[in-house]
């Protein structure tokens, strides 16, 4: 049986870092201002992005509207965006798992992975998958 490749490569952990604290600081500037246009700056054209409630969606423009729905109804309580894990697989190619904190312990908080992609010399969310923390 062929060994199971690392594809995490160290040499590009500091561009890992880098661009999740990144995209994590946007998404928090975005959340505190209830902006959508804000939040999603970084999302791709054809950004694939799962819901916590299962719904997957694949066009920005979409995605924008609902983004601005929600932020105008208030729905995600006041929250902390914190980098928990970042890894480059392959060059240009940036898997960050972000969590929404909610400041308030009853407020709900969740998991996201985010796939980025540097084209052009920009960095653009590709893909996320959101998880709700229950505990």
């Amino acid at each position: 049986m062929k060994p199971r490749p690392t594809l995490h490569e160290p040499a590009r952990a500091g561009r890992a870092d880098i661009e999740a604290t990144a995209l994590a600081k946007q998404l928090q500037k975005g959340g505190e201002s209830r902006d959508a246009d804000v939040y999603d700056s970084w999302f791709a054209a054809d950004v694939m992005w799962g819901s916590p409630k299962g719904a997957t969606l694949v066009r920005y423009d979409e995605l924008n509207a609902i983004h601005h729905r929600l932020m105008k109804a208030g729905v995600a309580p006041a929250s902390r965006f914190e980098v928990v894990r970042a890894q480059s697989p392959a060059p240009h190619v940036v898997i960050a798992h972000i969590r929404r904190q909610a400041l308030d312990p009853d407020g709900f908080s969740e998991m996201a992975l985010y796939v980025l992609i540097e084209q052009d010399g920009e960095w653009w969310l590709a893909a996320a998958q959101n998880t709700p923390i229950t505990v």
